[in-house]
């Protein structure tokens, strides 16, 4: 991981762009989760739904507190025994904090706070949540290097990220926090 590329890649956030970062199992593509161009963008280069929605990766729990600030104790405390960590929670959204074009048809947010260094790295500099979603078009198996990224999206990814992926095999798996029933598997 290098500091410079992490410095571009929040510039290119900031301006509404669209990065591509390695991740726990699979490369992603992110955007900053509050700019409706951004997102609209992205979605419309993966041909992904907007009902579907996209997952947010935080570097902590600070940084969604305010999602997390109506959860009872248990569920605190079962986001905390699992994070950081490549765990993917969909959380209640009851004062619509996060816009409809992140959640899609859901009632919550799918948040995970993330162990990877450069997820970490990207998040902490950018000052709160990005958008992670896997880097491929829909239905196609999702990117595993920065080639196949290239291959799928050529130019319309702003800024590839350097860095390595995580061990895991296949992407986080989802749970809705209100029943822990897994939404993604």
């Amino acid at each position: 991981m290098n500091e410079w590329h992490i410095r571009q890649a929040v510039r290119v956030l900031q301006a509404g762009g669209i990065i591509a970062y390695p991740t726990e199992a699979v490369w992603g593509l992110g955007c900053d989760p509050f700019n409706p161009r951004a997102v609209e963008r992205l979605l419309a280069i993966k041909r992904r739904p907007e009902y579907k929605g996209l997952i947010l990766a935080a570097a902590g729990e600070g940084q969604i507190e305010p999602l997390l600030a109506p959860l009872s104790a248990e569920q605190r405390q079962l986001l905390s025994e699992t994070w950081p960590g490549p765990n993917t929670w969909l959380i209640p959204d009851p004062k619509n904090l996060i816009p409809r074009w992140v959640k899609g048809q859901h009632r919550g947010v799918a948040v995970r706070v993330s162990d990877h260094p450069v997820v970490r790295a990207l998040t902490l500099a950018y000052g709160g949540p990005i958008v992670s979603t896997s880097a491929n078009v829909s239905a196609a198996a999702p990117a595993k290097t920065k080639l196949k990224v290239r291959t799928y999206f050529g130019s319309d990814v702003d800024f590839v990220v350097d860095g390595e992926l995580g061990d895991l095999k296949k992407p986080t798996t989802i749970r809705d926090l209100s029943d822990s029933r897994v939404v993604r598997s």
